[in-house]
């Protein structure tokens, strides 16, 4: 969030993660990176449940239809993308008010304080004012997560076996592809979050931003082509720890429950 900042306080100037992370931990306090993070937790585990659940029964039905008995990279893609419109529904709100907590000088004293204030001010539109946007984004960032995630697992772990090592390998592979290459749309949903003050005002926007189109034109106007992928590396090394925990946590229970219904099935 910070340095996809298109027009940052001087003070919230950073070259690179590192640099950033140490900075806000000295001026700002050691837990002031992880400000937001409750309100990430409480909308994960509903959209994680509708996420996995979603693309697994696409997946299956739609491999079926088009590539019976065989993975399909289309089926995947479908898939991953559906299950991206359930998973955002639940996370974009989240996704507002995190954002909004990491901002430098942020104005809320705590999440309450920031769901109330924008609700008053803003109205309940702007939970979602980005959600067009964010599925933009996400649709294709998801597509080519989970096209790639199935790829490796052909190449690492062509059996599906249970394969911690490939789980995470190809999790982080595909996190770090798909993060890469969706970086400008990522940019793009973050002014929309943040609306941003001092960069709308140096481009004399009143009011709120809104819009894909809209984004796109003021990221443009504010930095050309580089201000697109503002925050790209950083980007990429959140994405690639975050997509292996995901994919080994959820491989692992899926084994585990998978294997304990089929005990149980043999017992009976």
């Amino acid at each position: 969030t910070r340095m996809q900042s298109l027009q940052p306080d001087p003070k919230a100037q950073y070259k690179g993660v590192y640099e950033a992370l140490k900075r806000i931990t000295l001026t700002e306090g050691f837990w002031r990176p992880l400000r937001g993070i409750n309100i990430t937790v409480l909308g994960a585990g509903p959209a994680h449940a509708f996420y996995f659940a979603c693309y697994e029964k696409m997946k299956r039905t739609l491999s079926d239809v088009i590539h019976r008995g065989a993975n399909s990279h289309i089926a995947n893609g479908i898939a991953g993308s559906m299950a991206t419109v359930f998973h955002d529904a639940i996370m974009n709100p989240a996704e507002v008010v995190k954002q909004r907590m990491q901002m430098f000088n942020s104005p809320y004293k705590s999440i309450w304080d920031c769901v109330q204030t924008v609700w008053r001010t803003e109205g309940v539109g702007a939970f979602y004012r980005s959600y067009t946007t964010q599925l933009t984004m996400n649709i294709p960032f998801q597509a080519i997560h989970f096209i790639t995630y199935e790829f490796m697992q052909e190449q690492l772990n062509p059996h599906r076996d249970y394969n911690p090592r490939s789980h995470i390998v190809s999790g982080a592979m595909a996190g770090a592809i798909a993060a890469a290459v969706t970086t400008p749309l990522d940019v793009c949903k973050t002014l929309l979050n943040t609306q941003e003050n001092i960069a709308l005002s140096s481009l004399n926007i009143g009011g709120h931003l809104s819009g894909m189109v809209n984004a796109f034109r003021t990221v443009y106007q504010l930095g050309g082509v580089p201000a697109y992928f503002k925050g790209v590396h950083a980007r990429v090394i959140y994405q690639m720890p975050s997509t292996a925990i995901a994919w080994s946590v959820y491989e692992f229970f899926k084994y585990f429950l998978t294997k304990r219904t089929q005990e149980k099935r043999i017992l009976y």
